[in-house]
């Protein structure tokens, strides 16, 4: 009896957080499809404040820079990510955990933090800030989510077959692309999208290091919302929302699958 007690106050309060969480985004999304400016009542299901929503030349542009700026900074990260994995897992066990140390701080700072400090780097070296800024700094803060994407497939790899590889006259580039690559391409795919999504909602380091010359979604929806509710805004977050989503799902959909599946042990035959 007492299990069951437990097991429905668990629920429960899991219950309650999803819908603290989820209840805000579902009301945003409803009145996306609202005939009405007012959000205080319905007046009917219309599609009018998404077909505003892309003939309005200001999103589009921001809309450009945001695929943009999301698709060469996730490629790149997923570059150099993917060489700093490969590397990493050859180091000595104490290097290895000194270097993952330091990795782990742009993960674990504060946006706020990681936007300041790329704003005075960009200052002190005379930068000017726009399109090209947030790109560096989108790649800056995408690379360990690369790295920690590829870093498991790589304690994966059977570490004989690239020695095979040398030992019969490969050279390591060759025996990179052709051994190494093939194996850990779940974990590249994973980190890419990864490095995709959080690009394509950052507000706080793309703020700080365009200065407002350069306009991604998310700077343009807290400019929207500061001159006052606009219901292109419910169905623009919608949208971003919904990207944000299906990319999420397709990395856990990846993990997922390239997970080894567990074979189970033959019982010995006693004769």
């Amino acid at each position: 009896m007492m299990g069951k007690v437990v097991s429905f106050v668990k629920r429960f309060y899991l219950a309650i957080i999803f819908i603290f969480m989820y209840l805000p985004i579902g009301a945003l999304m409803v009145f996306s499809f609202n005939e009405s400016k007012n959000m205080a009542s319905w007046a009917g299901f219309s599609t009018h404040w998404y077909q505003q929503l892309f003939h309005d030349p200001v999103i589009a542009e921001a809309l450009w820079v945001t695929i943009s700026v999301a698709l060469i900074s996730s490629v790149a990260a997923t570059l150099i990510g993917t060489l700093a994995a490969i590397g990493l897992d050859g180091f000595k066990a104490k290097t290895k955990n000194a270097v993952l140390n330091f990795t782990y701080i742009p993960m674990v700072n504060a946006d706020i933090v990681t936007g300041i400090s790329l704003l005075l780097l960009f200052i002190f070296f005379n930068i000017p800030r726009g399109y090209w800024t947030m790109t560096l700094a989108h790649i800056t803060f995408s690379i360990p989510y690369v790295i920690f994407s590829v870093l498991p497939k790589m304690r994966q790899l059977d570490r004989s077959t690239y020695e095979a590889a040398l030992d019969m006259g490969a050279k390591p580039g060759y025996a990179v692309r052709k051994v190494i690559l093939p194996q850990i391409t779940s974990g590249i795919v994973t980190g890419f999208i990864l490095a995709f999504t959080m690009s394509f909602d950052d507000f706080m380091i793309s703020f700080f290091t365009t200065q407002g010359v350069t306009q991604n979604l998310s700077i343009y929806v807290y400019s929207m919302a500061r001159v006052g509710i606009n219901p292109m805004i419910n169905a623009l977050s919608t949208i971003m929302f919904v990207v944000v989503i299906t990319l999420l799902l397709i990395v856990n959909l990846q993990s997922l699958k390239s997970k080894p599946l567990k074979r189970p042990r033959a019982k010995s035959i006693e004769y």
